[in-house]
């Protein structure tokens, strides 16, 4: 009989999506989180969560069926995208996640654009790996930090998440080293 397979973080990727900033993805994961990464689909179709009106994808119904459909032993499970999403009460979002929850997902839809023109690859991964962490971070139970340099920072543009730092504050360390004690990391 073989050992049960450690905790993970899964990423999911919903569509096409690009092998590199996948791979930027479970790096930076594996060093915020301390926990290894597997990439596993878990949605094959994402339609059920097209507005047909707006034309993006609700994020919401996603979040539920990504929940339903990780396997137990992955800590959490993370989704990435080029569709662009929304929650009702915004216009768009860059990415949403279940407050202490299992699942998460993000968007590169909005986080490439800039005024006329998209921005450099590079650019978009860095924007990527930031909001990436920050979506997990909320699985985790962390909530939106007012210190503008934390990950944790909630960002309406995408120079926002230029501007903020690369890690977590001290705080949010904290609170992040606590919940991945609790889930046994």
């Amino acid at each position: 009989m073989s050992p049960p397979a450690a905790p993970c973080i899964l990423l999911s990727p919903v569509g096409a999506f690009d092998g590199e900033l996948l791979a930027a993805v479970g790096e930076e994961v594996r060093r915020v989180f301390g926990c290894e990464t597997r990439i596993l689909r878990l949605l094959e179709e994402v339609g059920f969560a097209r507005d047909p009106v707006r034309g993006q994808l609700g994020s919401t119904p996603i979040l539920e069926r990504l929940a339903a459909a990780c396997p137990p032993e992955a800590l959490k499970v993370l989704a990435l995208t080029e569709e662009d999403l929304f929650i009702p009460v915004f216009t768009y979002v860059f990415g949403e996640a279940q407050l202490g929850g299992r699942a998460a997902i993000v968007s590169t839809h909005r986080l490439g654009l800039a005024p006329g023109f998209p921005v450099a690859h590079a650019a978009l991964c860095r924007r990527l790996l930031k909001e990436a962490v920050h979506e997990l971070g909320h699985t985790f139970g962390l909530r939106h930090c007012p210190d503008a340099a934390c990950l944790m920072h909630y960002c309406r543009s995408p120079r926002d998440v230029d501007r903020k730092g690369g890690e977590l504050c001290r705080y949010c360390r904290i609170l992040l080293n606590d919940a991945l004690a609790r889930a046994g990391r």
